[in-house]
């Protein structure tokens, strides 16, 4: 069973490779220019490169250490720093805002887009880099979602939240790939080319609602929701007319690749949501109050069956351990569960799990027996954010390495008639 939860996300990687994605839907007119950025920049970048091979491109993947990064011919590579912005950041940003408004308005612009270009590519605006990186990991430790970060990162840059498109005369095709629930283009990479629905006044009330005090920073907000800084562009605005933005991945789609792994195989499968949010604790007690009806009254679905789920969780870090929003998952349905346990996986499907080398953790039946024979006191380990330490100890913690993939998170438990 091991070996099958862990091919079941090998085969949902494979057949949502970003190059395989991207090559579907390539335009037929050749770009002037090709951006990528993005954890998965270097695999779009490859599709595109194999049909447009002589057209000038700038790439900014995540920097990884002790890579070396393939000759650029006829282009740049600007690896920089994920999930907070560093120097490489806004030396792309800078380059990528250059090269764009040098562009003809009956050019066509190629933007290749995927999750993490929000930190990727950087462009500060009323903010220095060092307050900029600060709120970053302000805001990720926070517990806020998603939405709520990008709405402030889509104020305090020059790129983000429809700005990019309104820093070219050029026409754009954009390729996203979502790491987000829902899949709103305007989250995926705080949406550079997307109209932006949120205000200043918003990214005021997440500061507020996080308790979250950058001076800097509100200062900025502040002139913006007064009228005095020029708003991100909005829906309904006549520069979207010349953008197309393209939704070509998402989390949906890996968990309907992994669908067809385990039917495969002769599995019943449910796909629970592509869409789940919250605190990982939360989500983890969802998940084993519904483990627990199907066994004990096959409601809603009768046992044996194999539960898949996906979207972002957030972790509300309190603790100094190690961990991930995949592994705390884990570890907190072990926890709800104990010796009624069941086989399952969660990983994040770009290989990184939070501030770990894990893209996230295995979970046994007899995973909670285990940890105490050898003395693991789980419930410390969880307050103290230390997932990765607990599965770490019982040999359980998947590594895969970066995937070159980045669709949210991935979530399979198989559940049988035990408990």
């Amino acid at each position: 069973m091991r070996e099958l939860l862990v091919a079941s996300f090998q085969h949902a990687l494979a057949q949502t490779h970003p190059a395989r994605l991207t090559a579907a839907h390539l335009p037929q007119e050749t770009p002037a220019l090709i951006v990528s950025v993005g954890k998965a920049a270097m695999s779009m970048l490859a599709a595109a490169q194999e049909r447009f091979p002589r057209v000038p491109f700038i790439a900014v993947p995540k920097a990884e250490e002790g890579r070396i990064w393939p000759r650029a011919d006829g282009g740049q590579i600007i690896p920089a720093s994920h999930p907070v912005p560093d120097e490489q950041s806004v030396v792309a940003g800078q380059k990528v805002l250059q090269a764009v408004s040098r562009l003809k308005a009956d050019e066509l612009l190629l933007l290749l887009v995927s999750g993490g270009g929000s930190a990727l590519l950087c462009a500060p605006w009323g903010i220095d880099l060092p307050t900029k990186q600060a709120l970053t990991q302000a805001l990720l430790r926070s517990g806020a979602d998603i939405q709520e970060v990008n709405a402030v990162r889509k104020h305090v840059s020059a790129l983000k939240g429809g700005r990019l498109a309104a820093a070219t005369p050029a026409r754009i095709l954009a390729l996203y790939l979502s790491d987000v629930p829902g899949d709103d283009l305007s989250v995926i990479a705080s949406g550079p080319t997307v109209p932006d629905p949120t205000t200043f006044a918003e990214a005021l009330a997440v500061l507020d609602r996080y308790g979250l005090d950058f001076p800097q920073v509100r200062a900025h907000l502040i002139q913006g929701a007064r009228g005095t800084l020029p708003e991100s562009p909005k829906p309904g605005e006549a520069l979207f007319q010349r953008v197309e933005n393209r939704l070509i991945g998402s989390n949906q789609v890996l968990l309907e690749a992994a669908r067809s792994f385990w039917q495969a195989r002769g599995y019943s499968v449910v796909i629970l949501s592509d869409r789940f949010q919250g605190e990982a604790r939360e989500l983890a007690r969802f998940h084993a109050g519904l483990v627990q009806s199907i066994r004990a009254h096959a409601q809603p679905f009768r046992p044996p069956v194999v539960l898949l789920s996906g979207g972002e969780a957030s972790v509300t870090v309190r603790g100094s351990g190690q961990g991930g929003r995949n592994q705390e998952f884990l570890a907190w349905l072990a926890f709800y569960l104990r010796q009624e346990g069941l086989w399952a996986l969660a990983a994040d499907s770009d290989g990184i799990d939070g501030n770990t080398p894990a893209a996230g953790a295995i979970l046994r039946p007899d995973s909670w027996n285990q940890a105490n024979r050898m003395g693991l006191n789980l419930k410390d380990l969880l307050h103290n954010n230390n997932a990765h330490g607990f599965f770490q100890a019982l040999g359980d913690l998947l590594i895969t390495g970066e995937t070159a993939n980045n669709l949210n998170d991935f979530r399979v438990l198989v559940v049988d008639n035990k408990g």
